[in-house]
């Protein structure tokens, strides 16, 4: 949709009168969101719409409900297929790898908070397990006890400025297998957070780098 205007999202957007001028019929969120953007635009004689799936279920539910408003039922259907079909199809060369690892994939440095449902589902199909609960405040002794293989960092709203070196000054952390073996990795936040089709390529790149180095 070349030519529209972008004005931001949920999370950067510091004014809503951009949006106002617009004169929308219909606003729509989706996590992550920040709570006093959000909080501007309820108090505007707007529609709001807040999204916030947990699942990759939900996240296809989510799809179709947007396509039905669009009048666009059709095509939001063939994306979730699409999705669907892609995400087979990583699962299934993921069952050709030697083994499976022990992942901790984080959403936010401080205080640390796990990644979405979501990616402990991708994490799953990509060969791995979310050794921590997802989309939960943990503590570094406690991702210290599950022991990871590969730590992932993505960031909310930084792009790919996750700073693995971060992880490797983390005292608690110095004998995680995951440490040891230089195995933090950093993928762009949009790659995993955004629930949408996004996700299709972020399980492509958690699949390289889950396995990037099982010779060793």
């Amino acid at each position: 949709m070349d030519g529209l205007p972008k004005l931001g999202d949920c999370w950067h957007m510091e004014s809503v009168d951009e949006i106002l001028r617009l004169k929308p019929t219909l606003v729509i969120g989706s996590v992550p969101y920040k709570q006093e953007t959000v909080g501007k635009l309820l108090e505007q004689p707007l529609n709001f719409l807040a999204m916030n799936p947990r699942t990759l279920a939900d996240v296809y539910a989510d799809i179709r409900m947007l396509g039905g408003i669009a009048g666009h039922a059709k095509a939001a259907e063939a994306l979730v297929v699409k999705m669907q079909r892609g995400l087979a199809a990583i699962e299934r060369e993921a069952k050709k790898k030697k083994r499976r690892l022990r992942v901790y994939c984080e959403a936010w440095p401080n205080p640390r908070i796990s990644s979405p449902p979501w990616v402990a589902e991708l994490v799953n199909l990509c060969g791995g397990e979310m050794v921590v609960p997802a989309g939960e405040k943990v503590s570094e002794e406690q991702v210290a006890a599950a022991n990871p293989d590969v730590i992932v960092l993505a960031w909310t709203a930084t792009g790919k400025n996750a700073k693995a070196s971060t992880a490797y000054e983390v005292e608690a952390w110095k004998d995680v297998p995951a440490i040891r073996r230089r195995r933090v990795q950093v993928i762009s936040d949009e790659m995993l957070n955004t629930p949408g089709p996004p996700l299709l390529g972020g399980a492509k790149e958690l699949l390289r780098l889950l396995h990037s180095n099982e010779e060793r």
